[in-house]
C-alpha cells in the first residue's frame, strides 16, 4: 500500500483535472438483450429525510443544504424548496458526507465492494477526485482537517480502517485498523497532528509521526477509570489539548490526556441534558451543546478550563450561560453553522424528523427557532395513493399521517395522533365518490377514518373562507384489536372494510356512513398482508397472508346475518389454509443433479470420443454412486421462513414471496383438499416456482401491478426496485424474465416495504425502512409537463360537514378493544342477573325467618312437658355448624376491615411512645427519705446514638493498600519479560542433550549414585545453614553509620515529649505532629467528653435506680414485719403494746413510670369521655381533645390517690384494730376473771408475755434499723452526687471549651483539608515514584547483568564455531562468512506471524520498518557473498555435518544478538526512564515541602486563634501564689496555670537529669575505649582472614592444579547421565575391541595377500630386468645391424621408440605412485583406529606383463581395464 502511495506520489494530478459524472454514477441494471429502455423511470421528487442517520446534514451555501437519502446525494435550496440529484457511483448506497472548509467542494463516501470517496466540486458538481482503497465494505464517517489539505475517513466492518487521503493527490497518506465502529471522527483545530475518534463506549486519541516510511498513526484509548462506559456520539477539543464529550446519561466527560480529569453536571447533581448531549463547537467562550432533549445550551469555557480534579473523576457542578429550548418533541443529533461570516445562525438535524433554523446569538432580539422542513421519522408503515387523484398518503410510528400531492411535489398536510400509524388505505371510488376517505391503522389497534378535504371550498357552502390549506378530519374512530393493525383492505364491491392485526385476528366492518363490526375470525400467525379477491373471480374471498408462512382463505361474511349475542367471533364462517413447506433445497438438489448431469454426459462424450476401446462401466456406476452420496441432504428451516407478500393468480391460487432461506423464487401455491387438520401441523407445498434473478440474499418485500397488469414492480430487500415487463393476460408470469432494476433506498436497511403506482400509472411512489420517500415518473419530464397539469385536485367537503359534531377519539391506549368491551358487557349482563336472583332468595329467607320466629314464641308459651326441645327444633346439626363457621368468617372479614385502623392505631400509638417515652433513656425519678426530707433525684438522660468509631480512631494511611500492592505487582510485572527473555535465550542456547533411558545401571553404580546425592545433599544443607548463619550474622551487623536503636528510639521520645520550648502563645511556636489537632480529632474528644459525662450520670442513675429498687422492696418488707407485728400485739396486754412506726408510701415522683401505663377500664373510660364529648355543644376539635385528655388524667390521679389512701390507711389500721383489740379484751376479761388460773397456767401465760414482749421489740429495732440504714445509704448517694454535680459543671465548662475550639477548627478544616490532601496526594506520588526509582535501578541492573551474561553466550558462540572450524580448513572463508552473515532467524519470522495476528497496527507498522532493515542487511551481505557460493547449500567437499553446524551456530548467534538488542533498547528506555523519574522526584519533592510549609503556617494560626479563646479554671485563693507585694494582684493575665503535682514532677526531673547526665558521660566513656578496642581487634582479624585466604589457595593449586569453588565441589552429586554414558561407553569399547579383533584379522589376511602380491611383482620385476638385459642387447645388435640403413627408416623407428619410452615412463611414474598408496595404506592398517577402506572398494589392478617387442603391434589393442604397469621394488 505504501508502494502505491509512493508510486501515485510521483504522478502529480494537474489541479484543472475532473472526471465525467456520466461514466461514474450508478445506472439502471437491465437484462441483456432485452428491449427495456434505459430511462424507464424518471427520478420525480424525494419526500423524505433520513434523519436517524449520523451527520446527515451539511451546508454549501447560505442556502444549500446537502444530505444523503438512500442511494442519492440531495442538494436542498431553502428558499426555493427545489432539489438536485446525484445518484451514488457504487449502486450500493453512500455511508457519509463532509464538505470542505472553503465550502468549494463537498465528499460522499459511499457503500459496497471496495467503495471509493468521490470528491465533488461545487456548485459544478463535477467529480474532481476518487480517493480508492480506503476499506472494505462501507464508510461511516469522514472529515476535513482545519485547512482542507487532509481528509481523514473511517470504515465500517469488518476493518473499521481509520486512512488518512492527501485528496488533492489521490494519494493515501497513512491507513490503521481500529477494530471498533466509530462514531465520528475529528481533527484537531490546535494541532495538525492530532485526530479524535469516538464510538461505543470508548475514545481514542490519535497522534500523526512522520517516518522515513511514510506517515504512521499512534493511537491512545481513553480509560473511563471509576465513570460508567459510556457511547460518545461527539466531542470537542479545547484550545490546551484537552477534550470535552458527551455521554448516555446527559453530563459532559472532560478528558486530560486519555483519563477523565472531571464529569460536569449542572447544580445539585442534575444532568446537563436530558439523555444524550453531545458538545459540538467552541463559540465566544462558550461551549456549545445539544441533547436528545432538544435544547442548546452554552456553558462558560473558562470554568470548564479551570476545573480542577483530584484524580477520582469527581464531578464539577456548573450553570449553563446561555439556554434555547428548541422544542418539547425534538431530538437533535447535529448542528452545522451557515458559511456567512461573523453569523449565528445554525442548521440542525432533528432525529423526530425535521430541519431546523436556529439564531444562537442569544440576545433580546434573537428569534424563535424555526422548522424549515418537517418529514417522517423513521421507516414508514403505511402507503397509498388516491384512486382519483395525483394524491399520496403515508403513516409512521412517529404519531402522524402526512397526505402529499406528488404531482406538484409539496406536502399538503399533516395530523398527529396519540400513537404510531402502522398500516393505510385510500378509499376506492365506490366508498367515497369524492376520493377523499382514509383509513388509517396505529399501533394500539385503533383505526380511524380520516376524511381529506379542502376547507377553501366550504366557502361555496357557508360563505365563509376558512383559514390553513388542506385538513384531514376523523370521521370515525373504533378499536378492533388489541395489538398494532398491519394491514386494512376493502371488499371488491366497497361494501366491507376489513382490518388485521399481529394479535392473530381479522376484523370485518360494514361500509355505511357508520362502519359497523361484523364480527372476526382468528389466524394462525400475525397478519402480513389482507387481498380480496379481484372481479374475475367468481366468489368473494379474502386472501390473508400470515408471517408465519400460513395463507388463510375466509368467505366474505354476510353483513346482513344474524348478529351474535355474546362475541363478534365469527366461528362459521367458511375457510381454508395454506402453511408454507419449504422446497428450496429441493430445487437446488433438483438444480445440481441436472448440473451433474450434464457435465457426466459432456464427459462420457468426450471419453467415447478419445478412448472408445477402453470404456470401464463398473468404474462409470460407482462414480454415480459417489456423485450421489455427495450431494446435500434436503434442508427445511426451524424455525420456517417468514413470509412477505403474496397476490392471487386465479380462484384458489395465490403467488409467495418468502424471506430468509427461502428468498429467491416466487412460489405458486393452491390450497389442498385437505382441510381438517390443524393449520399448525399442516405441511403444503408449492406446486410450482419461478426463479428471481439475484434473490437469493434480497426477498422481494413488496409487489404492485400497473393496472394493466402489463408492469410488474417488485420492492426489494435491500431497497431496489425492480421493473418486469408482462404479456397481457399472463396471469402465471411466463413472461417474468427481462427485469429493469434500479437502487433507491439505503442498500442495509432501507427495505422497500410498499411500492404503488399512480391511478393513470404515470407515477410510481416508493417508501423504506430509512424514512425515505420517492416517485418516479414513468414518463419524461418534458412529456409530464405537457399532459399533466400543475397540482393535484383535493378532494371537496361533504355537505354538512362544517355542522357535524366532533368524532369521539379513542386516545387512552388500555382502552377496552370492540370484542374485549362486548365481553366486558356480557359479563356485566350476568352479574346484574345474578344480583337479582341474590335478591330474590334474600327476601324469601327473610319471610321464612319470621315464620320460624313466630314458631318459637308459640312453642314458649306452650306447657312444659308439651314443648318441644332446642334439640328437637333443630332439624339438622349442620345448619348450626355452618352458621358458627360463616359467624367466624363474618368475624375474620370484620377483623381484615378494621386492619387498617387498628395498624393506623398502633403505628401511631407506637410514634408516641418513641417521641414522649422511648426518646428518653432514664427520666428523672425522685427518691425520698423516710424519716427525714432529704431526696436524691437521676438526671434526665435521652437516648444517644453511639458514636461512629471512625471519628475517634480516623487515620489516613500515608500509602494506601492498592498502592502497597501496586509496588510489588509492578516489580512482578516488570520481571516477567527479563524471565521470559532469559527462558528464551536459554532455549536458543541450551545444546540438545541425548537420551541414554536405554542404558541400564548396575546395582553397585546405583548405590554409588544415591550414596552421593546423599553426601551433597548433606553438604548442601550444610552450606545453606552457613549461609543462613552468615546473613543473620550480617544482618545484624550495623552499619559504620549507624547508631543503637535504643538511642535512636530514646532521642524521637525527647524529641517528641519535649517538644517546642516555646510557649504556645509565642508567634513562631511550632505545634509538634503529634499534637496538631483537626476538626476529626476535635469532634471525637468532644464526643469522648460526652460519653465519659454520660457514664458517669449512667452509673450514678443507676445506683440511685437501685436504690428506689430497695425502697420498694424496703416497704414491702415493712408491710410484712407491721402484720408480723399487728399479730403479735394482738396476743398482748394494752398497756403492753408499743406505739407502731409509720409505715412509709411509694411516693408518684419515685415511679414515673406507671404515668404512661394504662389499664382496660382507663380505655374504657376514655371511650366514655369521648362519646360524651360528642354528644355535648361543638367546640373545637383540638380543644375538645386537649380537656378530654385533662379530664381523664384528673380522673386517673384521683383513683390512684384513693388507691394511695386506701393503703395508707392499710398502714395505720394499728391503733384502731388494736383498740378494738383492747375493748373486746376488756370486755371478755369479766368473763374470764371468774375462772381462776392454775400456778401452771399462769406461768405458761407469763412466759409467752414475755416471748410476745420480745418479738415486739425485735420487729420494731428490725424496722428502725432498716429506715435508719436506707435513710444513712440515701444520704451518702446524695453527697456523691452533689460531688458528681460539682465535676459535671467543670466537664460542661470543658465542653463549651472544646465546642468553641471545634467551631474554630472547622473555619481551618476547609484550607488544612485541601493542603492535607495535597500533602497526601504529594507523598503518594513521591512514594509510588520512590518504588518506581527502585524498580528501574533493579531493572536495569538486571539488564546489564543479561547483557554481559549475552556477551559471554555470544563469545562462546564464537569459540565454538572456531572450534568446530578447526585448522587450515579450505572452507574457512565461506564458512566464516556464512556464520557472520545477517539473515532473518526462522524463529524471528513465526514469532513476528504470530505478533502480526495479535499486536496493533502500531507494532505492525515497526515491525514492517524492521523487517525492511533486515531485508537491506540481507540484500547487502548476499551482494558481499557473491553469487559463487549460496550460503544455503553446502558446497562440494565441504562436510555437510560440518555446514549444519555453522548454520545452527549462525541461528544462535543471530537470537543472542537479537536478543542482545532489545536487551539493550530496554536499558536505554530504562535509563532515560530513570531520568524522568528523578526529575518528578524533585519536582514533587519541592511541591511537597511548599504544601507542607503552607500548612506549618495554617497551624500556627489555627494555635494562635486558639490561644485566643477563654478557658474557666476555678481556683481557690490558696491556690493562687501569683503574688505582689504580700497582696494578690488584681491583673491575673501575666500569671500561668499549672498543676501542682505536674510542677513537683518538673523539680523532681531536674534532679534526675544532672544524675542521667553524670550517667551518660561514664558511659560515653567506656564506649570509646570498647570502640578503639574493636578497631584493632578488627585489624588483626582481617590480617588473619588474608593469610587464611592465601594458605586455602596454595593448597587448591596443588591439590587440583587451579582455584576451584569448594562449595560446588562439596555438592557435586553423582550424575546418573554421567554413569548412564560412562557405562554407555564401556559396552561401545567392548564392542569396537570385538569389531577391530575382526578388523586385525581382516588386515593381517591383507597382509597375507599385499606378500603375494610383493612376491609376484618382485619375480615381475626381475623378469622385467632380465628383458631389459635382453633388450639393451637386442637393440645394439640390431643397431649394429641396421647402419647402413637409409634415413627415412631410421627417423621412423626413432620416432616409434621414443613414443614407446615416453609409455614406459609414464607407466614407472604410474606404478610407483601406486606403489607409494600401496604403503600409506599398510601404514594404516597397521596402526589402532586407522581408516578402513569400505568393502565396496575395488581391489588394485593386476599389474600388467612388460610387452615384448613382438607385442609392439599389439599394444594399442589390449582392454583399458587391464594396463600395463610396473612396480619398482
Amino acid at each position: 500500500m505504501q508502494q502505491e502511495a509512493e508510486e501515485k506520489s510521483t504522478k502529480q494530478l494537474s489541479a484543472d483535472m475532473y472526471y465525467n459524472y456520466e461514466d461514474l454514477h450508478s445506472r439502471p441494471f437491465i437484462t441483456p438483450d432485452s428491449e427495456i429502455p434505459e430511462s424507464l423511470l424518471h427520478l420525480s421528487h424525494s419526500f423524505g429525510y433520513d434523519s436517524g442517520r449520523r451527520a446527515n446534514l451539511q451546508l454549501l451555501d447560505d442556502r444549500t443544504l446537502i444530505f444523503i437519502a438512500g442511494n442519492l446525494i440531495i442538494l436542498l435550496d431553502i428558499s426555493t424548496k427545489k432539489q438536485r440529484y446525484l445518484h451514488s457511483c457504487s449502486g450500493s448506497g453512500i455511508g457519509s458526507i463532509t464538505t470542505h472548509p472553503s465550502k468549494e467542494f463537498f465528499v460522499t463516501a459511499e457503500k459496497g465492494n471496495q467503495p471509493n470517496i468521490i470528491v465533488y466540486e461545487y456548485p459544478s458538481l463535477r467529480p474532481y477526485r476518487i480517493l480508492r482503497g480506503g476499506t472494505e465494505n462501507a464508510y461511516s464517517f469522514v472529515d476535513f482537517n482545519y485547512d482542507g489539505s487532509l481528509l481523514a475517513s473511517v470504515g465500517s466492518a469488518p476493518d473499521y480502517m481509520l486512512t488518512l487521503w492527501n485528496w488533492r493527490q489521490e494519494v493515501m497518506l497513512s491507513c490503521k485498523a481500529i477494530s471498533q465502529e466509530v462514531y465520528r471522527i475529528s481533527f484537531s483545530l490546535y494541532n495538525p497532528r492530532l485526530l479524535i475518534t469516538s464510538g461505543p463506549a470508548h475514545i481514542k486519541f490519535w497522534k500523526m509521526a512522520s517516518t522515513f516510511t511514510g506517515l504512521k498513526l499512534q493511537g491512545l484509548m481513553g480509560h473511563f477509570g471509576k465513570t460508567a462506559a459510556t457511547d460518545i456520539q461527539g466531542h470537542v477539543e479545547l484550545p490546551d489539548g484537552k477534550v470535552v464529550s458527551g455521554s448516555d446519561w446527559g453530563n459532559l466527560l472532560l478528558w486530560d490526556g486519555n483519563a477523565i480529569k472531571a464529569e460536569i453536571c449542572r447544580k445539585e447533581g442534575q444532568s446537563c441534558h436530558a439523555g444524550v448531549v453531545q458538545p459540538f463547537s467552541l463559540e465566544d467562550g462558550q461551549l456549545m451543546t445539544i441533547g436528545s432533549d432538544g435544547v442548546v445550551r452554552g456553558w462558560d469555557f473558562e470554568s470548564i478550563n479551570m476545573v480542577d480534579s483530584d484524580g477520582n473523576s469527581s464531578r464539577f457542578e456548573m450553570e449553563p450561560m446561555n439556554e434555547m429550548v428548541v422544542g418539547h418533541n425534538v431530538c437533535l443529533s447535529s448542528m452545522v453553522k451557515s458559511s456567512l461570516s461573523n453569523s449565528f445562525i445554525w442548521f440542525a438535524q432533528d432525529s423526530n424528523g425535521a430541519i431546523w433554523k436556529l439564531d444562537l446569538s442569544f440576545t433580546y432580539t434573537t428569534p424563535d427557532p424555526e422548522c424549515l422542513f418537517s418529514f417522517h421519522a423513521g421507516a414508514i408503515q403505511g402507503l397509498d395513493v388516491s384512486k382519483k387523484s395525483h394524491l399520496m398518503a403515508t403513516t409512521a410510528l412517529d404519531r402522524s399521517v402526512r397526505v402529499f400531492d406528488f404531482l406538484a411535489k409539496r406536502e399538503l398536510t399533516t395530523n398527529r395522533f396519540s400513537q404510531g400509524g402502522t398500516a393505510l388505505c385510500w378509499a376506492p371510488p365506490l366508498v367515497s365518490q369524492s376520493g377523499g376517505l382514509l383509513v388509517t391503522g396505529f399501533e394500539d389497534g385503533v383505526v380511524r377514518l380520516l376524511e381529506l378535504y379542502d376547507p377553501q371550498r366550504l366557502q361555496e357552502f357557508t360563505g365563509r373562507s376558512p383559514k390553513g390549506g388542506t385538513k384531514l378530519h376523523l370521521k370515525q374512530a373504533f378499536k378492533p384489536h388489541n395489538g398494532p393493525v398491519t394491514a386494512v383492505a376493502y371488499e371488491r364491491n366497497g361494501e366491507i372494510l376489513a382490518t388485521g392485526s399481529s394479535d392473530c385476528t381479522v376484523f370485518f366492518f360494514t361500509v355505511e356512513e357508520k362502519y359497523n363490526p361484523i364480527g372476526f375470525v382468528h389466524v394462525p400467525g400475525p397478519v402480513q398482508g389482507l387481498e380480496w379477491a379481484p372481479h374475475s373471480h367468481s366468489e368473494n374471498r379474502l386472501l390473508i397472508l400470515c408471517q408465519s408462512g400460513h395463507v388463510v382463505e375466509v368467505q366474505r361474511p354476510d353483513p346482513e346475518a344474524k348478529k351474535l349475542t355474546k362475541t363478534f367471533q365469527l366461528s362459521e364462517l367458511p375457510s381454508r389454509s395454506f402453511r408454507f413447506r419449504s422446497i428450496k433445497s429441493h430445487i437446488k438438489r433438483e438444480e445440481e443433479i441436472s448440473r451433474r448431469k450434464s457435465i457426466k454426459e459432456k464427459k462420457k462424450k468426450e471419453r467415447a470420443e478419445r478412448w472408445k476401446e477402453l470404456m470401464q462401466p463398473d468404474a462409470e456406476q460407482e462414480e454415480e454412486d459417489e456423485e450421489k452420496e455427495d450431494l446435500t441432504p434436503l434442508y427445511i428451516p426451524d424455525p420456517p421462513s417468514p413470509l412477505f407478500c403474496g397476490f392471487y393468480s386465479q380462484p384458489g391460487h395465490f403467488w409467495l414471496s418468502m424471506g430468509g432461506y427461502d428468498a429467491g423464487f416466487l412460489y405458486h401455491c393452491k390450497f389442498s383438499e385437505k382441510q381438517d387438520l390443524d393449520p399448525d401441523k399442516q405441511q403444503d407445498e408449492p406446486f410450482d416456482f419461478l426463479p428471481v434473478h439475484n434473490a437469493d440474499d434480497d426477498p422481494i418485500c413488496s409487489v404492485t401491478f400497473s393496472s394493466n397488469r402489463q408492469l410488474l414492480f417488485f420492492g426489494m430487500h435491500s431497497g431496489s426496485i425492480r421493473v418486469y415487463p408482462l404479456q397481457p393476460g399472463d396471469q402465471s408470469l411466463i413472461s417474468m424474465q427481462a427485469y429493469w432494476a434500479l437502487s433507491v433506498h439505503d442498500n442495509q436497511y432501507g427495505h422497500l416495504r410498499h411500492i404503488c403506482c399512480s391511478h393513470d400509472d404515470h407515477f410510481v411512489l416508493t417508501t423504506g425502512d430509512d424514512g425515505n420517500i420517492f416517485s418516479f415518473s414513468l414518463l419524461s419530464p418534458e412529456d409530464l409537463q405537457k399532459s399533466l397539469q400543475k397540482k393535484a385536485k383535493v378532494p371537496s367537503p361533504r355537505v354538512g360537514l362544517q355542522n357535524e359534531p366532533l368524532a369521539q377519539d379513542i386516545e387512552d391506549p388500555a382502552a377496552y378493544s370492540i370484542e374485549t368491551a362486548k365481553q366486558k358487557l356480557e359479563k356485566d349482563q350476568l352479574h346484574r342477573e345474578a344480583e337479582l336472583k341474590i335478591a330474590e332468595k334474600r327476601k324469601k329467607l327473610v319471610e321464612l325467618r319470621k315464620t320460624f320466629e313466630q314458631l318459637l314464641d308459640s312453642n314458649q308459651n306452650l306447657l312444659q312437658h308439651v314443648r318441644l326441645k332446642p334439640v328437637e327444633l333443630q332439624l339438622d346439626h349442620r345448619f348450626g355448624e355452618h352458621a358458627d363457621r360463616v359467624k367466624s368468617q363474618q368475624v375474620m372479614e370484620v377483623r381484615k376491615q378494621l386492619g387498617w385502623e387498628m395498624e393506623r392505631c398502633h403505628i401511631a400509638l407506637t410514634k408516641l411512645q418513641g417521641w414522649f417515652k422511648d426518646s428518653l433513656e432514664t427520666s428523672v425519678v425522685t427518691v425520698v427519705a423516710i424519716r427525714t426530707d432529704h431526696k436524691v433525684s437521676t438526671y434526665r438522660l435521652s437516648v444517644y446514638p453511639k458514636p461512629l468509631t471512625q471519628l475517634r480512631h480516623h487515620s489516613t494511611p500515608s500509602q494506601p493498600e492498592g498502592d502497597r500492592a501496586a509496588a510489588p505487582g509492578r516489580r512482578k510485572s516488570r520481571a516477567e519479560p527479563a524471565n521470559s527473555s532469559s527462558t528464551v535465550e536459554e532455549e536458543v542456547l541450551r545444546p540438545p542433550l541425548t537420551n541414554a533411558t536405554g542404558i541400564k545401571l548396575r546395582d553397585r553404580q546405583i548405590e554409588m549414585l544415591r550414596k552421593a546425592a546423599e553426601k551433597a545433599e548433606q553438604a548442601q544443607a550444610k552450606i545453606e545453614k552457613r549461609k543462613q548463619e552468615w546473613a543473620q550474622f550480617y544482618a545484624e551487623k550495623s552499619d559504620e553509620n549507624c547508631e543503637d536503636p535504643r538511642d535512636v528510639q530514646a532521642i524521637q521520645e525527647a524529641k517528641e515529649n519535649i517538644g517546642d520550648l516555646k510557649l504556645k502563645s509565642a508567634k513562631d511556636f511550632t505545634v509538634p505532629k503529634h499534637l496538631r489537632v483537626n476538626a476529626e480529632r476535635k469532634r471525637a474528644e468532644l464526643i469522648s467528653l460526652e460519653e465519659k459525662i454520660r457514664e458517669k450520670q449512667t452509673e450514678i442513675n443507676g445506683r440511685i435506680m437501685a436504690l428506689r429498687d430497695s425502697k420498694v422492696c424496703l416497704v414491702s418488707q415493712l408491710r410484712t414485719q407491721a402484720q408480723q407485728l399487728q399479730k403479735v400485739q394482738q396476743r398482748l396486754a394494752v398497756h403492753l403494746r408499743r406505739p407502731p412506726p409509720t409505715l412509709p408510701a411509694i411516693l408518684p415522683e419515685e415511679i414515673p413510670e406507671k404515668r404512661l401505663q394504662y389499664r382496660r377500664a382507663t380505655l374504657e373510660r376514655y371511650h366514655v369521655l369521648r362519646e360524651q364529648r360528642f354528644k355535648a355543644m361543638h367546640q373545637e376539635e383540638q380543644e375538645g381533645a386537649t380537656s378530654l385528655l385533662e379530664q381523664l388524667e384528673k380522673e386517673m390521679e384521683g383513683q390512684e390517690g384513693k388507691d394511695d389512701d386506701e393503703e395508707a390507711k392499710r398502714g395505720e389500721e394499728w391503733s384502731p384494730i388494736l383498740s378494738a383489740l383492747s375493748v373486746t379484751r376488756e370486755e371478755e376479761t369479766p368473763v374470764e376473771e371468774g375462772v381462776e388460773l392454775s400456778e401452771l397456767e399462769k406461768e405458761v401465760l407469763k412466759e409467752e408475755e414475755i416471748r410476745l414482749l420480745h418479738e415486739q421489740d425485735s420487729l420494731l429495732e428490725q424496722i428502725e434499723s432498716s429506715v435508719c440504714q436506707f435513710d444513712a445509704e440515701l444520704m451518702q448517694l446524695q453527697h456523691e452526687k452533689l460531688h458528681l454535680d460539682w465535676q459535671l459543671k467543670l466537664a460542661d465548662l470543658r465542653q463549651l471549651t472544646l465546642y468553641q475550639e471545634l467551631l474554630l477548627l472547622k473555619e481551618f478544616e476547609r484550607r488544612e483539608d485541601s493542603l492535607q490532601e495535597k500533602l497526601s496526594r504529594h507523598i503518594k506520588e513521591e512514594n509510588s515514584i520512590t518504588s518506581k526509582l527502585s524498580e528501574c535501578n533493579e531493572e536495569l541492573e538486571q539488564k546489564q547483568r543479561e547483557i554481559a551474561r549475552l556477551r559471554e553466550r555470544e563469545r562462546a558462540l564464537t569459540t565454538t564455531f572456531l572450534t568446530v572450524l578447526g585448522e587450515n580448513n579450505r572452507f574457512e572463508e565461506f564458512l566464516t562468512k556464512v556464520f557472520k552473515k545477517k539473515v532473518n532467524s526462522v524463529k524471528k519470522k513465526e514469532q513476528t506471524e504470530n505478533e502480526e495476528k495479535e499486536v496493533d497496527s502500531d507494532e505492525n507498522s515497526d515491525e514492517d520498518d524492521d523487517w525492511g532493515d533486515d531485508d537491506e542487511d540481507y540484500d547487502s551481505s548476499t551482494e558481499e557473498a557473491g553469487a559463487a557460493l549460496s550460503d544455503k547449500v553446502c558446497p562440494p567437499g565441504c562436510e555437510q555435518k560440518m555446514f549444519e553446524t555453522t548454520l545452527q551456530l549462525r541461528e544462535s548467534r543471530l537470537d543472542v544478538e537479537e536478543l542482545l538488542a532489545e536487551e539493550r533498547r530496554s536499558a536505554d528506555l530504562l535509563k532515560k526512564e530513570l531520568d524522568d523519574l528523578v526529575k518528578m522526584k524533585k519536582s514533587v519533592e519541592a511541591s511537597r515541602q511548599a504544601v507542607e510549609d503552607d500548612l506549618e503556617l495554617v497551624n500556627r494560626e489555627k494555635q494562635q486563634k486558639m490561644n485566643e479563646l477563654d478557658v474557666v479554671v476555678p481556683l481557690r485563693l490558696h491556690q493562687i501564689e501569683f503574688i505582689t507585694n504580700a497582696s494578690v494582684p488584681p491583673n491575673l493575665s501575666l500569671a500561668l496555670v499549672l498543676d501542682r503535682r505536674e510542677l513537683d514532677r518538673l523539680q523532681e526531673r531536674i534532679k534526675q537529669l544532672q544524675v542521667e547526665k553524670s550517667e551518660q558521660r561514664e558511659l560515653y566513656f567506656q564506649a570509646r575505649q570498647q570502640h578503639i578496642r574493636l578497631i584493632n581487634d578488627r585489624k588483626d582479624m582481617d590480617v588473619k582472614i588474608q593469610m587464611l585466604e592465601k594458605q586455602c589457595n596454595e593448597l587448591m593449586m596443588m591439590k587440583y592444579g587451579r582455584l576451584v569453588d569448594l562449595e560446588a565441589l562439596q555438592t557435586l552429586s553423582g550424575n546418573r547421565t554421567l554413569e548412564e554414558l560412562k557405562q554407555e561407553k564401556l559396552l561401545r569399547e567392548a564392542a569396537y575391541a570385538k569389531e577391530i579383533k575382526q578388523w586385525d584379522a581382516k588386515v593381517e589376511e591383507a597382509h597375507q595377500a599385499l606378500m603375494e602380491v610383493t612376491k609376484a611383482n618382485t619375480e615381475r620385476l626381475l623378469s622385467m630386468k632380465n628383458l631389459i638385459d635382453q633388450k639393451r642387447e637386442l637393440e645394439h645388435k640390431l643397431n649394429t645391424r641396421q647402419k647402413k640403413m637409409g634415413r627415412q627408416f631410421q627417423d621412423y623407428r626413432r620416432r616409434v621408440d621414443q613414443e614407446e619410452i615416453q609409455r614406459l615412463q609414464e607407466l614407472v611414474k604410474t606404478q610407483s605412485q601406486q606403489a607409494e598408496l600401496l604403503r600409506r595404506e599398510i601404514s594404516l592398517l597397521s596402526r589402532k583406529g586407522g581408516n578402513i577402506l569400505p568393502p565396496s572398494q575395488a581391489l588394485l589392478p593386476p599389474i600388467a606383463p612388460v610387452p615384448t617387442p613382438t607385442d609392439n603391434a599389439h599394444t594399442s589393442k589390449r582392454r583399458p581395464g587391464h594396463p600395463s604397469k610396473q612396480l619398482k621394488p
